[in-house]
């Protein structure tokens, strides 16, 4: 089945459990739009005012248990997902840099990708992760 736009659930946790909202056709708004349509789905999410609508149908969703302060994780999509990417929390760390001839301070954090191979193969998630990375590392091409 092909789809005519990328929708995204975000995990977000409610006072009693988990919610996972719905940006539809997050490939189709600025930057700008898909933080004021997230920070709304968040709002709503957390005061329990979501439909049943409002969360089903997404291709892939975010988890970002490193506001928890945990490092890495295996999420695992829903059953109605392809895949879901898990952001842990962020560490500084010591990295050489060549042209200063030092170490500097750098924030790493893991990025875990989990998908259902019905969907998806290894090699197609590997380019996907690489490009999600690519893209955190340089937020300009965003």
């Amino acid at each position: 089945m092909q789809s005519n736009s990328i929708d995204i659930g975000v995990a977000v946790e409610a006072e009693d459990g988990i919610i996972v909202p719905v940006i539809r056709g997050a490939d189709k708004v600025s930057l700008a739009d898909l933080v004021m349509k997230y920070r709304e789905l968040i709002d709503l999410a957390r005061k329990r005012r979501i439909s049943p609508d409002m969360q089903a149908g997404a291709i892939a969703t975010v988890s970002n248990f490193g506001t928890f302060g945990i490092e890495w994780g295996t999420p695992i999509p829903l059953p109605d997902q392809t895949v879901l990417l898990g952001l842990g929390a962020g560490r500084k760390t010591p990295v050489w840099d060549e042209t200063r001839k030092e170490f500097v301070p750098k924030t790493e954090a893991q990025i875990t990708l989990s998908f259902d191979h019905r969907s998806i193969d290894g090699g197609g998630a590997a380019r996907l992760l690489k490009h999600v990375i690519e893209l955190l590392e340089d937020p300009k091409k965003l």
